[in-house]
């Protein structure tokens, strides 16, 4: 069983930035890959970037270039970092990890973006 705890969503103006992130109840070396979601009210959980056990990252095309997922070197704390924040990027971002073919979630954290 994995737990996650997102901090770090928020308010911020077009064009700004924020940084979420994750933290794992168990080290991400026991995990397989963890990412972060988003849904909007009415949309479908969307993949917006992952990172894998051994380093390689996956990103969304609409936020290549503007977004980065990284880990801490505890290998516990996952972070999104969001720059030149556009407004249809407002959502609830979940943090996401994968273990051996079972998902976990956390809670969810509110990421509003205005014009």
């Amino acid at each position: 069983q994995v737990q996650l705890v997102e901090a770090g969503g928020g308010w911020v103006q077009a064009g700004g930035s924020l940084r979420p992130s994750c933290v794992a109840s168990v080290s991400a070396f026991d995990i397989d890959l963890m990412g972060w979601y988003r849904q909007a009210p009415g949309d479908w959980r969307e993949m917006v970037a992952q990172i894998f056990s051994g380093g390689l990252t996956d990103y969304a095309d609409s936020v290549k270039g503007r977004f980065t997922v990284s880990r801490d070197n505890n290998m516990k704390t996952v972070y999104l970092t969001m720059h030149n924040m556009k407004p249809e990027g407002t959502s609830v971002y979940y943090c996401d990890a994968r273990q051996r073919g079972s998902a976990f979630w956390g809670q969810g954290t509110q990421v509003t973006v205005s014009y």
